[in-house]
């Protein structure tokens, strides 16, 4: 595929491509209208608004903000913040072209702001202060961003939407306060049963019922206490079972609650095995603490939130 070149100020500008990954959101559409209203333009004077992600790892968060740029039709570039990510890591990067020459490449978020398509920028709390600098021009009405290397200032189309992801552990910078004023905030939250099991259905449509079933008790008892066991770790647990009873020749939609167990070790750690539904009642005999409101919204989730009342 020949890469696009524009130019700007003199200077020829090597773009990257946009992601195209099967990704969809499944669950609660609230969370994709509010990305949507945070982006929208309502006046001439008005500017879109940059949504920061905020929920536990593996929660959903990149899917959130792939899926509604999507939705909208545009391309979504993505852009994977490390804790080595510079400056001009994260605008325009010097490479050596076939003929010797110089050759300037425009990162993700500086291609999606010159096609005017979504920037995803993945993990952003993992950057430090230094490249966060960079990006405050983009994040107020002036829209554009400078680049020392290349020399040049690249405004944003109008069509640019940026969104952000962050996530809540200890491998992670404290956000600069001028850069948090910037953002609002879009929390992703443990999804209910009903909207859990409609992503571990999208993602394994193989699964049996009773396997998803079981499965499904494990993550929200897991939710219940607030511990950071998500989908995503219930999907690698269902997907691993169903690999290791084929894998031996026994029947993948047959339940074995001990493999299971012995799945959810390779995916955690012991401390996990107590949330599954044959362990759980004597963990919560045992501990007395339990939230009660948490315990309510359970409740609440397993007997009145699903649609169809043959689910679980």
């Amino acid at each position: 595929m020949t890469q696009k070149v524009i130019e700007i100020s003199g200077v020829e500008l090597a773009l990257t491509e946009p992601a195209e990954i099967e990704m969809e959101w499944v669950g609660n559409e609230d969370l994709i209208n509010q990305v949507k209203a945070a982006w929208l333009v309502v006046d001439e004077e008005d500017l879109p608004l940059t949504p920061r992600i905020l929920g536990k790892p593996g929660i959903g968060k990149t899917t959130l903000c792939y899926a509604t740029g999507k939705q909208l039709g545009k391309d979504v570039y993505i852009f994977q913040a490390t804790m080595d990510t510079r400056p001009e890591d994260l605008l325009i990067s010097p490479v050596i072209a076939s003929d010797k020459s110089i050759k300037y490449v425009a990162s993700s978020l500086v291609s999606a702001m010159i096609t005017g398509a979504v920037c995803l920028l993945d993990e952003g709390n993992r950057m430090s202060e230094k490249s966060w600098a960079s990006l405050a021009p983009l994040m107020d009405k002036r829209r554009y961003v400078e680049s020392i290397i290349a020399g040049i200032r690249i405004y944003a189309h109008p069509d640019f939407r940026l969104c952000v992801t962050m996530n809540s552990d200890a491998s992670t910078y404290e956000v600069p306060e001028y850069i948090l004023s910037r953002m609002i905030n879009i929390y992703v939250d443990f999804p209910n049963r009903a909207d859990e099991l409609k992503i571990l259905k999208y993602n394994l449509p193989f699964a049996s019922d009773e396997v998803l079933k079981y499965c499904i008790d494990f993550l929200q008892n897991a939710h219940l206490n607030n511990e950071p066991i998500v989908s995503r770790d219930g999907i690698k647990c269902l997907r691993y079972y169903i690999k290791q009873r084929k894998f031996h020749g026994k029947d993948p939609a047959k339940l074995d609650t001990t493999e299971f167990k012995k799945t959810i070790l390779h995916i955690l750690d012991k401390s996990a095995i107590k949330f599954c539904p044959d362990e759980y009642q004597e963990y919560v005999k045992n501990n007395k603490g339990i939230n009660k409101s948490n315990f309510d919204t359970l409740l609440e989730d397993t007997f009145y939130s699903s649609e169809n009342p043959d689910d679980f």
